[in-house]
């Protein structure tokens, strides 16, 4: 199992940079200091994907940065990411593991404790935990599981679990109080005015608070 350090993880989304290149705001939050970043660009070919994600290896490996690739494990394998991000709906983590070996990284997508136990049980190296505050990328989920569920869901956990869903700057000492690793962020990066910035003052926010 591998060990992870993503107190800041950044998820990716095109629609929400304002014009901007993908690229260009990821070399941004990387230059801020972010070291993992998930691919997460669903409605994409998979030539397209493929291209995406060879140019964010070379990038992300410029600052020795962890790249995951959401739920393909084709992509993440053919241009050599750090591991994939999965959930309910992708191939189990027992074959995902047996695919990809013991090198890379598994992150696994839990909207309740019993999805997050049934991860670690099953061999993911991290659980994304959320929605815990509402947000329009994960309304589709229902209702946001909220701070309370969260530190349960930390407290029955040992793998790290990464808070996920309405997270800004302002919340962070109170996800810090429930015991949560990192936080995973889209448009507190993504649709920045200065993603350099935000992702330093997101990283100190977290520190100051560790």
């Amino acid at each position: 199992m591998q060990t992870t350090d993503f107190s800041l993880y950044l998820i990716t989304d095109r629609q929400q940079t304002g014009g901007r290149s993908l690229l260009d705001v990821v070399h941004l939050a990387l230059e801020g200091g972010v070291r993992a970043v998930q691919l997460r660009e669903k409605d994409l070919s998979t030539a397209e994907l493929y291209s995406l994600a060879a140019e964010l290896r070379l990038l992300t490996s410029q600052f020795a940065a962890r790249l995951i690739i959401n739920d393909r494990l084709d992509i993440a394998l053919a241009v050599g990411a750090d591991g994939v991000h999965i959930g309910v709906n992708s191939l189990p983590i027992a074959v995902v593991r047996r695919l990809m070996g013991n090198d890379k990284i598994i992150g696994y997508s839990a909207h309740a404790i019993d999805e997050a136990l049934h991860a670690q049980s099953a061999g993911a190296d991290f659980v994304t935990f959320g929605p815990v505050y509402f947000t329009p990328s994960k309304a589709e989920y229902g209702r946001p599981c909220g701070v309370k569920k969260l530190a349960e869901a930390t407290s029955a956990l040992t793998i790290p679990i990464i808070a996920l869903g309405g997270i800004s700057e302002a919340r962070i000492a109170e996800l810090h109080r429930a015991k949560v690793r990192g936080i995973a962020v889209i448009s507190a990066i993504m649709a920045a005015a200065d993603p350099r910035a935000a992702t330093a003052s997101l990283l100190k926010k977290m520190a100051d608070n560790v």
